[in-house]
This record gives C-alpha cells, sequence and structure tokens, in this order.
C-alpha cells in the first residue's frame, strides 16, 4: 500500500509544490502528505510554510477529498523549509490503553506539575518524549518491520 499512497499523490500533487516527489506517511486512520519547500533562506522559513498552506488550500482540499475517498482514510498536510517541518489539518486519533496505577500516577503528576492538561496530553507528551529521545531505536525497529513485511509477502499464502 505505500507504492500505491506515493503513486497515487505523486500523480495528483503540482510538480511545483514540494522539492521532489511528495513525502507520505501513513497508519490505519490517516494519510499524511508534504514535502520539502523549494525556498531555501532560512529566515523565511515559517512564513514560507504559511504561504504554502494558504496558496494551495483549494487544491490540497480537492485532492484530500478524492483521496479519502479512495483510501477510506482522512489526509492530513504539512510542509518542510529547511529544518523546519509544520504540520497541518492532521487527525488527532484517539487511542484506548490499560495502565496501572504506577502509570496513571506519573500522568497525574504531569498534569499537576503543569506539564500537560489531562492525562491524554500527558500521554502524548510521554511518547512525543520516546519518539525523541529513541529516533534512533524506533527507526531501526521500523526498518525491521519493513523487512518482516517483505518476508510475509514472499511466504505462503492462506
Amino acid at each position: 500500500m505505500p507504492d500505491e499512497l506515493q503513486t497515487w499523490f505523486a500523480s495528483r500533487v503540482p510538480k511545483d509544490w514540494f522539492a521532489g516527489p511528495p513525502e507520505i506517511m501513513s497508519d490505519g486512520e490517516e494519510i499524511l502528505a508534504g514535502g520539502t519547500s523549494t525556498a531555501a533562506r532560512a529566515a523565511a522559513q515559517d512564513a514560507r510554510i504559511d504561504r504554502f498552506r494558504e496558496e494551495t488550500r483549494d487544491d490540497r482540499v480537492r485532492i484530500a477529498r478524492e483521496a479519502e475517498r479512495h483510501f477510506r482514510r482522512k489526509v492530513g498536510w504539512g510542509a518542510r523549509c529547511g529544518d523546519q517541518m509544520k504540520l497541518f489539518t492532521t487527525a488527532s486519533v484517539p487511542v484506548m490503553t490499560r495502565l496501572r496505577m504506577p502509570e496513571r500516577s506519573i500522568l497525574d503528576t504531569l498534569v499537576a506539575g503543569g506539564v500537560a492538561r489531562s492525562r491524554s496530553d500527558a500521554l502524548a507528551w510521554c511518547v512525543r518524549l520516546v519518539g525523541m529521545h529513541q529516533k534512533d531505536w524506533i527507526k531501526g525497529l521500523r526498518d525491521a518491520l519493513v523487512k518482516v513485511d517483505e518476508a510475509r509477502s514472499k511466504g505462503p499464502q492462506n
């Protein structure tokens, strides 16, 4: 499915939007399309992304609606300029989890300390923190999962 998504968006996103093909990420609920802006000046990165967002809004909405009908998932967008990545129109998907008292206590401490507004925000904060500090490990795990998927696809079919 990743190749299908990449091909589908590459055929619809205007070539001048990004420096290269659109970058596509997806999970079971959402497809996130974005790319690197062609503007190079670091001081104008934020303004360039905001301008891109405004100038491409109608086309992004049209492409997203078509993709949502076709793939039956929400579509979010983002843009990168230099080292800054800005996401917009992304889904916030609820995730159910069961936590024991010691884990809930950690979330409650983050809420009481003003780090997060709610247990949900505190849990999202923890996930972002793991993502930042374990970036290489997470990437290695994702790369390994790609190899598992490749091996499964070459194996016997039911």
